[in-house]
């Protein structure tokens, strides 16, 4: 099956599928089933079913699907044994935060490290995170054949970031800054928001 064009809701479910089936004793569960899945997890049975069906096809009758073989095939999907590394530009508080995250290894991601403009000689956080020089960035890049750049600096620099990231064999960009980028059509690009998602929650709390 094809998993590229798996829906955001359904991928930000799959690693809690996964957890709950790499949990279960597969002598006692060697098929699990949509429903089964769906009230250990207290989720609608409907939707569990969509989710599956979108990454592995419909289960078997009666059987559901065989549990070693939707685990796998949830790793596939999400990644997980083939991590890809991502960097930041822009240590400040948000490339902080974004560093100390965990949760991207859910994902089949890594950020390998972070470049700075006021670093001047590399060094590594207490979680172990590595800051780098921003005159690094380029060499990084290309050596460590790095293909997603994390964006947060101040939208003066954005574009000059975005700019330096493509040159260097970076072919998708995740955009905090608060600014339109200009990619060339073989750039995957994703804007972040921050004050417009609080906004819309803003506004969905007010029409209730």
């Amino acid at each position: 099956m094809k998993h590229n064009c798996v829906m955001k809701a359904t991928l930000g479910r799959l690693p809690v599928y996964l957890q709950y089936l790499k949990g279960l004793d597969t002598n006692e569960y060697p098929n699990v089933s949509a429903t089964i899945i769906a009230k250990a997890l207290s989720l609608g049975e409907v939707q569990v079913r969509k989710d599956l069906s979108a990454v592995s096809g419909a289960g078997r009758p009666k059987l559901g699907y065989d549990t070693l073989s939707l685990i796998k095939t949830l790793e596939e999907v999400l990644g997980q044994k083939a991590v890809s590394e991502a960097i930041i530009v822009g240590a400040g508080r948000l490339g902080n935060a974004l560093l100390g995250y965990n949760g991207f290894g859910n994902y089949g991601l890594k950020i390998g490290a972070a470049f700075d403009i006021s670093c001047t000689d590399p060094y590594t956080t207490a979680n172990g995170a590595r800051i780098f020089p921003l005159n690094e960035l380029e060499n990084y890049c290309k050596s460590e054949n790095v293909k997603i750049g994390i964006i947060t600096v101040p939208k003066e620099a954005a574009q000059d970031i975005c700019d330096r990231l493509i040159g260097s064999g970076v072919t998708a960009i995740w955009n905090f800054a608060p600014c339109n980028l200009c990619v060339p059509d073989n750039i995957i690009l994703q804007n972040e928001n921050l004050a417009l998602s609080l906004a819309h929650l803003k506004l969905q709390m007010d029409c209730k």
